[in-house]
C-alpha cells in the first residue's frame, strides 16, 4: 500500500506520503502545498488538483486518507474545504485509489491516545516517531501524518 494522507485546505494543505509493506510502515515524503492568498479560488482549486495527481502518479500511491469535514466557526471555510475534498474523490475514482475517512477525535485517539488532544499534543507525537523529521512543520503537515498513521493502524 502507498497512502497520501492529507490535510486539505485552500492556502495550505498538508501531506504525507507512506509505504506499508505486511507490518512495517515507512514515510516516504511530506510536506504542504502553500498557495497564494490573494489567488483566486478556481486557480488554488485547479493548483491543488494537478499537484495532488502528481504525487499520485510519480509515488504511485494506492490508497488516499482524510479527515472527515466538521462545521467550524466559518460556514465559508468549510464549504470551500468540501471542493477540495471533491477534487479528491474525483481523483480517487479517476486513478481508481481507496479512500479511507476518519473523524477528528478518531485520528487524535490513534495517534495521542485521546481523542481531545490539541494539534500541538499530536504534533509532538509525530515528531517522536519519526525523529528524522524536521520540527518547525506546519500543523498541516503534522496533521496529514497524523491521519495517515490513523489509516495505516486502522486498515487490515
Amino acid at each position: 500500500m502507498i497512502l497520501l494522507s492529507i490535510d486539505p485546505g485552500t492556502r495550505v494543505a498538508g501531506f504525507a506520503l507512506f509505504e506499508r509493506n505486511n507490518r512495517a510502515v515507512s514515510l516516504l515524503h511530506y510536506g504542504a502545498l502553500v498557495q497564494n492568498a490573494q489567488e483566486s479560488l478556481i486557480v488554488k482549486i485547479g493548483t491543488f488538483a494537478e499537484y495532488f495527481e502528481a504525487l499520485c502518479i510519480e509515488w504511485k500511491v494506492t490508497d488516499i486518507a482524510l479527515e472527515t469535514s466538521f462545521l467550524g466557526k466559518n460556514a465559508q471555510n468549510f464549504l470551500k474545504l468540501g471542493y477540495m475534498r471533491g477534487v479528491l474523490y474525483a481523483l480517487a475514482y479517476k486513478r481508481g485509489l481507496a479512500i479511507h475517512e476518519y473523524a477528528p477525535s478518531q485520528i487524535k485517539q490513534s495517534v495521542a491516545g485521546s481523542g481531545s488532544a490539541d494539534k500541538l499534543t499530536v504534533a509532538r507525537v509525530v515528531t517522536r516517531l519519526f525523529p528524522g523529521i524536521a520540527r518547525n512543520l506546519s500543523e498541516d503537515t503534522t496533521d496529514a501524518i497524523a491521519i495517515g498513521l490513523c489509516t495505516l493502524w486502522r486498515t487490515p
